[in-house]
């Protein structure tokens, strides 16, 4: 054969276009709708690994966004919406400002609350300019797309996919309040499952049982005020009547970026699939950062950064923290573009960019301080690297308790934190060689798997794209109202009948009883007197 092809190069020439040929046509065409952030930088390792086995990708986008940004690796269709750019950044900064303001309960709850319908307003408005283009949704309809890619969190791609009669994979960590295991059928009990923003772990007392169930209670009603909108939203759109939960039982596939070596252990259902560190491929370092950690000596380096949308924060807490900083002997590498704090000690150098992952792989990195968000924790876990968390809002808490709880690291409270607490805290996270360990084995258990979490995710999208949907895993339970799915129907039946035989029992015990004594006055015979 090799000797046919050098003596014919136009022969091999042609074989080579046709094998090219062929891999491309083997190839689908995938419409991705994401959610901007860090939720985005996610979903975009997943969509190269895509582009990389010959597929189409088509990544729908506001004009205004965050970090949403044009690649060699899909096409990238963009819409106007009716917000700017700095509109956009103030909400964005304005809810990460609330953390750190001061006030009573009450009051940060008030302004939390009102920062949440303010970006809520902006993601609304994003979807409704979407959905409303009708020049990008008629080159949608036209474009023939095997599946839809999406993030739930907003539910706008999912209404796109009903539209457009396409079957969908879902893409995140979780829904809020519990949506993802209503929404799968998947049980949920609260005895062990901690709902979100509880600080609690799968192994609870009574009480704590008793707040866990509180708190899944009112997940009914901020449900309701996260995607309320949304279904009237989609109703409108697809001129019938739908609700956030309908739209979301109609998932083929639900990638969810957890791992059960730091997530609690949960049933799941077929067409569940965990994908959890799935970011965690790192490169050789930058040349400048090499030289830093090579100047670190014998102490080594610690990674600090408080994720994507964090780099500046109040002067007087950057100023608690470069203090603790201080205490340390290690290279403090940390991502901070805000003013620099006066008493900013030598050992510290801030950084507007780091290559995180990269830094946190060399084995001279001895702990990383970190926001709690997924990708850091994930980082921190695929190379061993022990945690201080210092979590800011959503389920960062929840990912701080997860890896405090497994003992890979220690948590601080943002607000009330001082330089000496995070002094202490970040030398026992050195020098105590049980987070170390811990932190190893929670690696070793976490890479130790047949597929990497991305070859999985990709697979499983391909499958979708192949089969038009994964309706064999779909369980009938979708199909049954809520008194079917409990057997309330079954159970009332089968009492009624134990109720109506017990009835027909009794009945028919007095009926013998009255007989039996009907038939003894009948037979007794009257005694009559002795007459003198």
């Amino acid at each position: 054969m090799a000797l046919v092809l050098s003596a014919h190069p136009r022969v091999s020439a042609t074989l080579v276009l046709l094998l090219s040929v062929l891999h491309l046509a083997a190839g689908g065409k995938l419409l991705v709708v994401p959610v901007d952030g860090s939720h985005w930088l996610s979903m975009r390792e997943v969509l190269v690994g895509l582009s990389q086995k010959g597929h189409e990708i088509v990544v729908v986008a506001p004009e205004i966004n965050i970090l949403i940004k044009p690649s060699k690796d899909f096409v990238m269709k963009m819409y106007p919406v009716s917000f700017t750019q700095e509109e956009l950044n103030n909400h964005f900064k304005r809810s990460i400002d609330i953390v750190f303001e001061g006030g009573s309960f009450l009051e940060r709850f008030l302004k939390t609350y009102q920062g949440m319908k303010n970006v809520s307003a902006i993601f609304l408005a994003t979807c409704t300019n979407l959905l409303y283009n009708k020049e990008l949704v008629r080159y949608l309809e036209e474009s023939k797309f095997d599946a839809v890619f999406t993030d739930p969190i907003l539910p706008c791609g999912q209404i796109l996919a009903e539209h457009l009669s396409l079957p969908s994979i879902f893409y995140l960590q979780q829904l809020p309040c519990g949506l993802d295991f209503e929404a799968t059928q998947c049980p949920n009990p609260p005895s062990y499952i901690p709902r979100g923003f509880t600080d609690l772990t799968d192994h609870m007392n009574f009480l704590q049982r008793v707040k866990n169930l509180i708190f899944d209670i009112s997940n009914f009603f901020l449900c309701d005020f996260l995607f309320e909108l949304y279904s009237q939203l989609a109703s409108e759109f697809l001129q019938r009547d739908v609700t956030a939960l309908d739209l979301f039982r109609q998932a083929s596939i639900w990638l969810i970026k957890l791992d059960f070596v730091v997530h609690y252990p949960r049933p799941l259902m077929p067409n569940m699939i965990f994908v959890g560190g799935i970011n965690c491929a790192h490169k050789k370092l930058p040349q400048e950062f090499e030289a830093i950690v090579n100047a670190s000596g014998e102490h080594g380096i610690v990674v600090f950064s408080l994720g994507s949308m964090v780099s500046e924060i109040p002067m007087k807490k950057a100023e608690e923290i470069a203090d603790a900083l201080g205490s340390v002997p290690q290279t403090v590498l940390w991502r901070y573009t805000g003013e620099v704090p006066h008493n900013l000690p030598k050992n510290v150098k801030l950084l507007k960019w780091l290559p995180q992952n990269d830094l946190l792989a060399h084995p001279k990195t001895r702990a990383f301080i970190t926001h709690g968000g997924s990708h850091g924790v994930y980082e921190g876990i695929c190379n061993a690297v022990p945690m201080l968390l210092m979590p800011l809002f959503g389920d960062q808490m929840d990912n701080a308790k997860r890896v405090e709880s497994r003992g890979a690291g220690l948590t601080l409270n943002i607000l009330e934190m001082t330089s000496q607490d995070i002094s202490t805290a970040l030398k026992a996270v050195i020098n105590d060689k049980k987070y170390k360990e811990n932190i190893q084995r929670l690696s070793d258990l976490h890479l130790d798997r047949p597929i990497h979490p991305l070859d999985l995710a990709v697979y499983w999208v391909e499958f979708v794209m192949r089969h038009k949907g994964a309706p064999h895993l779909r369980p009938a339970a979708h199909d049954l109202n809520w008194i079917q799915y409990h057997s309330l129907d079954v159970i009332a039946f089968l009492l009624a009948v134990v109720l109506l035989s017990l009835f027909i029992s009794l009945k028919c015990c007095l009926f013998c009883c009255r007989r039996c004594c009907c038939k003894k006055g009948r037979t007794r015979k009257p005694t009559k007197s002795k007459s003198h």
